[in-house]
């Protein structure tokens, strides 16, 4: 099912036909294409939200994100009955 996109900006037509040069021998499609998939590979999430976004978690001075939280012993270290 074909579909035609008409690009009226000379910057953006521009920018497609340099792309295009570059990265696919001159194919404006292809090149379109390529921009797009790569645009929404990156704004997908595939990995953790702070590995995702550096910089969106802030701790308070002083907190260690990996000291242990228990610190009271767990049933099955001393051998207390349940």
């Amino acid at each position: 099912m074909p579909s035609v996109v008409t690009v009226n900006s000379p910057e953006v037509v521009q920018l497609i036909e340099q792309a295009a040069k570059r990265f696919t021998a001159g194919n404006k499609t292809a090149a379109i294409k390529l921009a797009l998939q790569r645009l929404l590979d990156q704004s997908s999430r595939s990995a953790s939200l702070f590995g995702a976004h550096p910089g969106s978690m802030h701790e308070l001075a002083g907190v260690d994100l990996t000291a242990p939280v228990l610190t009271d012993p767990l049933d099955a270290e001393t051998g207390a009955p349940l």
